[in-house]
């Protein structure tokens, strides 16, 4: 399956950028959703106790894309926030792209449509505000280089 081109502005979708933005587009809500679902059960800095999120790994993602190489991974949301995140994080731990939390699907309004969600009970170096910062929900963009 490859990327399929979309507007940057559909909420649903996620407009990415590859090599320096000589590659771009859009990979659309319904090829995110066919990706192998994973679950995770962890416990987040902004939520009280531990929620379950289903949604594609960023690996998986990432493959999508045809880009797992590279360094870093430019991550932005609606609300304007961005980061980098070291592609390292991707195939070191298993980060989901989360499109769903305790079975309700994510909206805007509750860090929707997709959240980047660390197994953070998994690993004790994740419980680190270093990495809490790279929970981006509200994910609308992935930019590789």
């Amino acid at each position: 399956m490859s990327p399929v081109l979309a507007s940057p502005s559909q909420a649903q979708d996620i407009y990415y950028e590859l090599d320096g933005g000589v590659v771009s587009g859009g990979l659309y809500a319904d090829a995110i959703m066919e990706l192998p679902v994973h679950e995770l059960f962890t416990n987040t800095a902004v939520t009280e106790g531990v929620q379950h999120f289903e949604g594609p790994l960023m690996r998986d993602v990432l493959g999508e894309l045809r880009r797992e190489e590279g360094e870093l991974v430019i991550l932005g949301a609606l609300n304007g926030y961005e980061i980098e995140v070291p592609m390292e994080d991707f195939h070191r731990f298993d980060v989901v792209l989360a499109h769903s939390m305790n079975g309700e699907r994510l909206s805007p309004r509750d860090k929707g449509p997709y959240w980047i969600v660390y197994p953070r009970d998994q690993h004790q170096e994740l419980q680190d505000i270093r990495y809490d910062t790279r929970w981006v929900w509200q994910l609308n963009r992935i930019e590789i280089r």
